[in-house]
């Protein structure tokens, strides 16, 4: 089916003159998931990531993603005839170097310019200068191959109330266009679809799992226009709007809107985000100015009224998640478990609690082997039944009106070996030490990430991604900028300086192929500690609550300030959760958060 579809492009492309064609995983908006509309990469390679570029040539194919995804990518292109490109990894080229290398002096490069962000589509045109290579970016060869291509979301929007926000739309519109004018810009086109959410107050369901709105927004310093499917407006939306003065328009007008802007503007805009069609539909005088969206900073800054609230959510996504935790330790090995049946239960005690809205991305319920795939999703082929013995890694988050959770625990279902263990134990010491740091204001994600890959590295192993991202209030559950890295990584926006009120994971992880993976994954806010003649001191408080599993934990190789972090912040779990669970949970409970090591 594969191959069909890659030889049906091959006519396409020959048909329009095209050499190549570039499909990556986005949509209109750069959105790191998408809704089914949007799933062409996945459509055209039958790899299921969240993240991958496919290149196709008219005599080649080829797949880029990142580490995440090697082992799951390689099992899903086998025998379609794509070749798998491993980013980041020694010797294999990016996509630009392969374009430059395949294709011939004059030759024509094809992409869907709506899904292509500008600064990429405006890359891709100076490095294949040299050859000539003429861009069209005008058709979408995709949807004419995907005959039964879903429809746009038509999913309704609804309003985020003060309560949960914490801020006006109309003060944020009023803190967006300060920044405009310390930039010079006269006018602000805003595409990425999380940005557009939280300075309107609004939310939707237009992505899976990303509670969004498919559309636009351009601010002036005195207008503010969104464009969308206005059919997903209630009236009492449509009021909220108008009385903050905002103008509605239609979704696809943003690209005839944008035409007609003065060339005497000066547009502030982040190329990596707007798609090249848009950019490439401006009056080619106006002066651009290629920067960061101000929103990106502002959302990431949680107010008070969100840490709040985030605090309420945590809670209840550890019920939810103890409630599972209890249930698969004292069921295993009595009744049949699988990946699956088991992702399904801990869904299920998620919508048993108040305000909960939806996953906050898709569940990675991964046993033994399965768990080395960092992004493993079970499915009817994969699905393992769960016994009494291994471990089980499940990666999970909710979507509440409170805010958003990520949560991720490994856990020994019957007795594990000392390596495990001592894997185990070295990502929890990993996770801890992390959450435990106390720095300067000033610092950024790669000062700090070696306090979390130090014990990991101490036994001479890794893991290839990043330690811990950015996490929206009811938006996506990757948020930029804030992160935690050792290294920079060009596709990758989390780099910024920590900032009281971020909230960002705390990931590490052990993962060998074959045999086993296990993360630890708590959230952590960002706060303001002593300041004194030295500077602002910055600290981390734990807002991820749920027991880790003492099972798989060996004390020995653990310090006595390391095995004091995990007692203390078990002690806060047991505080915490223990109200809310029955008596033979609560007890279950005591005796997974007791004092060890002592």
């Amino acid at each position: 089916m594969i191959k069909e579809r890659i030889q049906h492009l091959r006519a396409l492309m020959a048909e329009n003159q095209m050499d190549a064609y570039i499909i990556p995983t986005s949509d209109f908006h750069e959105s790191e998931y998408v809704g089914d509309y949007f799933k062409a990469r996945k459509y055209m390679s039958g790899f299921t990531g969240s993240a991958g570029t496919l290149v196709v040539t008219l005599t080649e194919a080829g797949l880029w993603t990142d580490g995440r995804y090697f082992i799951q990518a390689a099992r899903q292109l086998a025998d379609t005839g794509i070749t798998l490109f491993k980013m980041g990894e020694e010797g294999v080229p990016s996509i630009e170097e392969f374009l430059l290398d395949r294709l011939q002096q004059d030759g024509t490069l094809g992409f869907d310019g709506r899904i292509i962000n500008a600064k990429f589509g405006l890359n891709l045109k100076e490095k294949l200068q040299v050859k000539n290579i003429t861009i069209k970016y005008e058709k979408d060869l995709v949807d004419i191959i995907w005959s039964d291509r879903p429809a746009l979301s038509m999913e309704p929007a609804f309003l985020l109330e003060e309560k949960y926000s914490g801020r006006s739309t109309s003060d944020k519109l009023q803190d967006v266009r300060n920044e405009m004018k310390k930039s010079g810009a006269t006018i602000h086109i805003i595409t990425t679809l999380d940005d557009i959410a939280w300075l309107f107050n609004i939310r939707g369901n237009d992505v899976t799992y990303n509670p969004v709105v498919l559309s636009y927004a351009v601010i002036t310093l005195e207008h503010a226009y969104l464009f969308l499917d206005q059919d997903k407006l209630s009236d009492e939306i449509r009021d909220k709007l108008a009385s903050d003065q905002i103008e509605l328009k239609d979704y696809a007008e943003i690209y005839s809107f944008v035409t007609s802007l003065s060339s005497q503007m000066s547009v502030l805009l982040d190329s990596k985000k707007v798609n090249y069609a848009i950019y490439r539909n401006l009056n080619p005088e106006i002066n651009i100015i290629d920067a960061a969206n101000p929103t990106v900073l502002f959302k990431a800054m949680k107010n008070p009224v969100e840490i709040e609230n985030l605090r309420k959510a945590h809670i209840k996504d550890g019920v939810a998640f103890t409630k599972f935790m209890y249930w698969l330790k004292t069921q295993i090995g009595k009744t049949e478990i699988t990946e699956i049946s088991a992702s399904d239960y801990l869904e299920d005690r998620r919508r048993e609690q108040d305000g909960f809205i939806e996953l906050s991305f898709d569940t990675i319920c991964a046993y033994k082997a399965n768990a080395a795939m960092m992004h493993y999703s079970a499915n009817e082929d994969s699905n393992a039944v769960l016994k009494p013995e291994g471990l089980l890694l499940v990666d999970s988050g909710g979507q509440y009106y409170e805010g958003t959770t990520d949560i991720t625990r490994t856990m020994a279902l019957g007795e594990i070996s000392d390596e495990l263990k001592k894997h185990f134990t070295a990502v929890l010491r990993s996770m801890l030490n992390l959450a435990d740091a106390k720095f300067l204001h000033g610092c950024i994600g790669l000062n700090l990430d070696i306090l979390a890959r130090g014990p990991i590295w101490d036994m001479n192993l890794d893991y290839k991604c990043g330690t811990g991202h950015g996490v929206g209030y009811l938006l996506n559950v990757h948020e930029a900028p804030n992160g935690f890295r050792w290294k920079k990584v060009p596709e990758r926006d989390d780099g910024c300086v920590l900032e009281e009120g971020m909230v960002t994971t705390d990931e590490p992880g052990v993962y060998i192929e074959g045999s086993h993976g296990i993360r630890t994954e708590n959230e952590l806010v960002c706060h303001k500690g002593e300041k004194n003649e030295y500077g602002q001191f910055m600290y981390f408080e734990h807002i991820t609550f749920a027991p880790i599993d003492l099972d798989a934990v060996d004390v020995s190789f653990m310090s006595p300030a390391e095995i004091k972090r995990l007692n203390d912040y078990h002690q806060k779990v047991y505080e915490k959760l223990s109200p809310y669970l029955t008596p033979e949970e609560k007890d279950w409970l005591k005796v997974y958060t007791r004092a060890v090591g002592i």
